[in-house]
């Protein structure tokens, strides 16, 4: 006899979340999703404005991506908020999450790629040499330095919309952009290319939305546990570790991705790259018996052996 899911809470879960389209259409699945799991429970949306949304410039300036979750957290811990939506790419590995709070479900991952969004609808080999790509991402910058040196990349900040905007106007060629983010806003006619992770190694977290509580908040806790996903879980907790290990910054060129097979195999490859992408450092692992926790840690160890540290650490931030 199948197991009934959590009781609901009375009363409504109050979901903080940044105030962009693409953060408001994420939170919307996960009311969707726990709409479907709790019938009849309501929820609330609580939009804040990050200081990594106003900043205009480089977000290193700003301490990197933890200018987009700052704000949310505060929300969270201030008792405005029961729950937080982030897609765990934004999310700093670096560093444990803030005190008082737990990831409390990874939501089934969605597509992992970059696409190319490009006016004339022209591939990536195709551009001509020269064609101005509008990306801010070092990681996207090193990838596309190794395998299209010819294109010319110029800085592109702002959510997804606002870039399209910027495209149209034409302030750049082309864009790089997250396929899983396009499709969450229904854009996905936009998109030109999609790119293989061969081509462009994706962002750690990348596809993934993650429910966040506060730890002592056993009630919300027990409402979203439904939602989680087991292969997102492994995937993301081993590529989190992987990228914890390494201590990267916001300036380091890092990708990497983990794949949980249904016969329950995990595999994770992690990059490493300078941000000329004249140095490329690879692992890639199967975990057999190891925790999702101990194949990162050893995807990472393996990467620190071919210099890693010292190349991460040649990168101002």
């Amino acid at each position: 006899m199948p197991s009934s899911p959590p009781p609901a809470p009375i009363g409504p879960i109050r979901i903080v979340s940044r105030s962009s389209p693409m953060a408001l259409a994420q939170v919307e699945r996960v009311r969707t999703e726990l709409a479907a799991l709790h019938p009849g429970l309501r929820t609330e949306v609580v939009p804040v404005t990050t200081s990594g949304d106003r900043w205009t410039g480089a977000l290193s300036e700003l301490g990197g991506k933890g200018a987009f979750t700052k704000e949310v957290d505060a929300a969270l811990l201030a008792g405005e908020a029961d729950l937080a939506v982030h897609c765990v790419k934004d999310v700093p590995a670096d560093r444990p999450l803030p005190a008082g709070t737990v990831f409390a479900a990874f939501l089934r991952r969605d597509d992992i790629r970059d696409a190319l969004v490009h006016p004339g609808g022209l591939t990536l080999d195709e551009l001509p040499p020269g064609t101005r790509i509008g990306t801010s991402s070092v990681r996207r910058v090193a990838q596309l330095a190794v395998s299209h040196p010819q294109l010319t990349c110029v800085p592109f900040r702002g959510n997804v919309n606002r870039r399209l905007e910027k495209l149209d106007a034409g302030e750049a060629d082309a864009l790089l952009l997250a396929a899983s983010g396009l499709a969450r806003i229904g854009l996905t006619e936009r998109i030109t290319e999609i790119l293989s992770v061969e081509t462009m190694c994706p962002p750690i977290g990348a596809g993934v939305l993650a429910l966040q509580c506060r730890e002592d908040d056993a009630v919300t806790s027990a409402a979203v546990a439904g939602l989680g996903d087991a292969g997102a879980w492994r995937e993301t907790t081993a590529e989190r570790m992987f990228l914890h290990v390494l201590q990267g910054h916001c300036n380091s060129p890092i990708a990497g991705f983990a794949r949980a097979e249904r016969d329950g195999r995990l595999s994770l490859r992690g990059r490493v790259f300078s941000p000329d992408g004249k140095t490329v450092l690879d692992a890639h692992e199967w975990a057999g018996p190891l925790d999702p926790a101990t194949l990162g840690t050893s995807v990472a160890v393996a990467l620190l052996r071919q210099g890693a540290r010292e190349l991460i650490d040649s990168i101002p931030h």
